[in-house]
């Protein structure tokens, strides 16, 4: 059996072929689109539609998939009618004018019960659900089912509108974890009739032909991406573990963490897991920090830079996005002006020092698991490693942990084996001075 994953990921989409040994047996990679309508930032859906369907019937042509799955960013949802969107679907990165805000913030369910911080722009999903809902509540009244986005693309695919409890639980406002059940904000906008009923992560809810394929391929219900990563790993029995996710955002995820230790106004929150289990997180916008840091560095980063950085006392001080755990501090680039590869040497070590910082706040002593693009070449999880001498770190076989997590899903649901690859310790390299540089620049930052 074959599996096509379709990975929607904030800046970059992607679609991944796997066999049920956990090989990547093809892959191909866009970029959505996003447009201006109505006084939004929209997504350019048809555009990524035809991509996706195109990827997905060249998989089957050519490997013989029999599965869909979906894996999906964060922060973003869908209205629906039966047969089409009744509003595009919003960029998350966009803040609601000042006088919706003060108003749709007055709604917003405490941290207490929802475990979803107050966060800026779209970061919050139910957030903008009530600025498209002030402005436009035709789009909602029109609407017979709010759908997560993943959730989107597997009704896209299907034709069966499902909801699915890791995506709600991402943060939304529209979840209470210890209740397992929608938050006060649903209820109090009226919002629960248009919840679909509940399918795990995996599910298959559909079928659908594509390409020249004389037979129908199952359409699995999909998941959000951070958690599918989790679960890639968890699957694996490792013992108790922190998920490092890295991508356009940099998530850390350890179930062991109490609840009680989350703070609202450092970016911590409560991701809920594919059986709806709470899970301790913590995260920043660590992707989008490095390509803004480095000037969008592509290539690929030395040690020699790394230690020369390290050495010139050329460090970045956060924050260069929104929310985070330093949230509303000024953005600066100290020490002497680098070359372009040393800028990417400094951009390398302010995502692995938040990385650290993130590890500390979230409790983590258990396993680390390094997963994602950020570790490319896996020096992000060497230096996390010297960072950190007394806790075990694990990086991931491939980058794309969130894909293969989602493949996991699609075949444990039709009760087949998926021998997906074990993480490879993380092979140690050694920087000098570098626990000084963590404690200057920690200093500087606080």
């Amino acid at each position: 059996m074959k599996v096509a994953v379709l990975d929607f990921g904030k800046t970059n989409s992607k679609l991944f072929v796997f066999d049920q040994d956990g090989r990547i047996l093809g892959e191909r990679r866009t970029k959505p689109a996003w447009t201006r309508k109505g006084g939004f930032s929209v997504l350019d859906e048809a555009v990524l539609h035809d991509w996706a369907r195109g990827a997905v019937a060249d998989a089957v042509d050519t490997h013989g998939v029999e599965g869909l799955m979906v894996s999906g960013h964060g922060c973003t949802f869908a209205l629906v009618d039966e047969a089409a969107l009744t509003h595009p679907i919003l960029d998350y990165e966009q803040e609601p004018p000042a006088e919706i805000a003060a108003q749709i913030d007055r709604s917003i369910p405490d941290f207490a019960e929802t475990f979803s911080p107050r966060l800026p722009l779209g970061f919050n999903y139910g957030r903008h659900m009530l600025w498209l809902k002030a402005v436009e509540p035709a789009a909602f009244t029109a609407a017979t089912s709010i759908l997560g986005y993943p959730q989107y693309w597997s009704w896209r695919f299907s034709g069966r509108a499902v909801s699915e409890v890791s995506y709600l639980g991402c943060h939304s406002h529209l979840w209470a974890p210890r209740q397992h059940d929608f938050s006060s904000l649903v209820d109090a906008e009226g919002w629960r009739g248009q919840m679909p009923a509940f399918a795990r992560a995996g599910t298959v809810i559909g079928e659908q032909r594509f390409g020249e394929a004389a037979r129908p391929i199952a359409i699995h219900n999909g998941v959000h991406d951070s958690n599918a990563a989790l679960h890639a790993y968890r699957r694996q029995r490792l013992g108790p573990l922190t998920v490092v996710s890295t991508g356009t955002w940099v998530v850390a995820l350890n179930p062991d963490c109490p609840l009680e230790v989350l703070d609202r106004d450092r970016d911590m929150l409560v991701n809920v897991d594919v059986d709806g289990g709470a899970v301790p997180t913590i995260r920043f916008m660590g992707g989008r920090e490095f390509a803004t840091i480095s000037g969008g560095w592509q290539g690929a980063i030395t040690p020699s830079a790394i230690q020369h950085a390290i050495d010139a006392g050329m460090m970045a001080l956060p924050s260069f996005a929104p929310g985070g755990p330093m949230p509303g501090r000024r953005s600066e680039i100290v020490g002497d002006t680098p070359n372009a590869e040393q800028r990417a040497a400094v951009a390398l070590l302010y995502v692995a020092l938040m990385v650290d910082l993130c590890l500390d706040l979230i409790h983590s002593q258990n396993t680390v698991i390094v997963d994602g693009g950020l570790n490319t070449g896996g020096l992000l999880a060497s230096l996390l490693a010297d960072l950190r001498p007394g806790q075990a770190f694990l990086q991931g076989a491939t980058l794309e942990g969130s894909a293969t997590g989602a493949a996991a899903l699609a075949f444990e649901s039709v009760g087949r084996d998926f021998a997906a690859e074990a993480p490879e310790p993380v092979r140690a390299l050694h920087f000098a001075g570098l626990a000084g540089y963590r404690d200057d620049w920690r200093g500087r930052a606080n």
